[in-house]
Formats: C-alpha cells, sequence, structure tokens
C-alpha cells in the first residue's frame, strides 16, 4: 500500500492551516503581504458589511485598522474537506475587538469562516470566504483606553502592527542567522 495520497492530504491540510493562520497574523498585526497572501488575487469576501473582491476587503480593512485599536483572531475546529484542487473549510473564530474611535468598546465575535481554498501551481489560498456570524457581546471597558504602559504594566511587550511586533523582530533574528551560517 503507497502513502503517497495520504502524506499529501497530510501536507494539504497543513498549508491550508498555516493560510488560515497568516491571514489571522495578518489582521491582528495590519500585515498587508500577510494578508494578501491568504488569498488570490482574484477572491471574493462576503464579510459582514463588505461583499465582493478580498482585494477591496484587505484594502478597506487596513484604513480602518491601521488608525489603531487592539484586535485578536483566533482560529479552531478547522474541518477541510480536501477535494483534489480544491477544499472545503469551515474554521470557527473567535475575535475580540476594540477601535480606535471608540477604545472602550470591546466587541468579542464567534463565528465561522467558510472558506474555499484552491491550490494553484502547488499553493493553497482562499479563493472564496463567507463569513458566518453566531455570537456577538459588547460592553464598555473604560480601562481599555488608557495607554499600553497603564493598562498592562509590567506585563511587556504589547501587541503592535508589523512590523514592530516582537514576532516580526524574531522572525528577522532567525532569518539573519540562517543566512550568515556557514554552508554544509
Amino acid at each position: 500500500m503507497s502513502l503517497a495520497p495520504e502524506l499529501q492530504a497530510l501536507l494539504d491540510r497543513e498549508a491550508i492551516r498555516d493560510c488560515l493562520f497568516r491571514y489571522c497574523r495578518g489582521i491582528d498585526r495590519c500585515d498587508e503581504a500577510a494578508l494578501r497572501s491568504a488569498y488570490w488575487e482574484d477572491a471574493t469576501d462576503c464579510h459582514g458589511a463588505w461583499n465582493g473582491s478580498a482585494a477591496g476587503f484587505i484594502d478597506q480593512a487596513l484604513h480602518r485598522l491601521r488608525q489603531g485599536g487592539r484586535r485578536v483572531h483566533q482560529v479552531n475546529n478547522i474541518a477541510i474537506e480536501l477535494h483534489g484542487e480544491v477544499a472545503a473549510v469551515e474554521s470557527s473564530f473567535l475575535a475580540l475587538q476594540s477601535a480606535a474611535g471608540k477604545p472602550e468598546l470591546e466587541t468579542f465575535l464567534c463565528g465561522r469562516y467558510v472558506d474555499r481554498f484552491e491550490r494553484r501551481q502547488g499553493e493553497w489560498r482562499i479563493a472564496a470566504r463567507t463569513v458566518v456570524y453566531d455570537w456577538i457581546e459588547e460592553r464598555t471597558r473604560p480601562e481599555l483606553a488608557r495607554e499600553d504602559a497603564a493598562l498592562f504594566g509590567v506585563r511587556q511587550p504589547t501587541g503592535r502592527p508589523a512590523p514592530h511586533d516582537a514576532v516580526y523582530a524574531l522572525l528577522r533574528a532567525v532569518r539573519a542567522a540562517i543566512a550568515a551560517a556557514p554552508g554544509p
């Protein structure tokens, strides 16, 4: 019995999960490159009030998110059904957000990303996304309007937009060390 199809399915599933994680990093860190790398150029996104191209969604989201605020997106319960070069993917998400204009208003969203993924030239990305909302909770938290130093105290560093977040410093250091290492 050959394991090649089973191994390819594992690789495909992992590539799809990695793409979902890139989307979360991209939206939370305002990382345009990470966001765009999660979608095909001709992808669509039905995302709350937005229903159109994924590129348009990214443009309007980054414009709003770069004004400030806080956000955390996490995906879990990722169900992937592979069909050759196409996959039907349902991912539950948790999103905690506060906007720059109303930093004291906390919004907690739960729902699902219902995605059509396509593999093109060996790479998996989102071709069509529909965001399904299953839960919303909004509450006022005046302390969220405080500066990071006052809000988090000794819990430093705090999350920042790309390229200033701690994860980007780690990536730069690891990549520099690999580049400087002598060859085999």
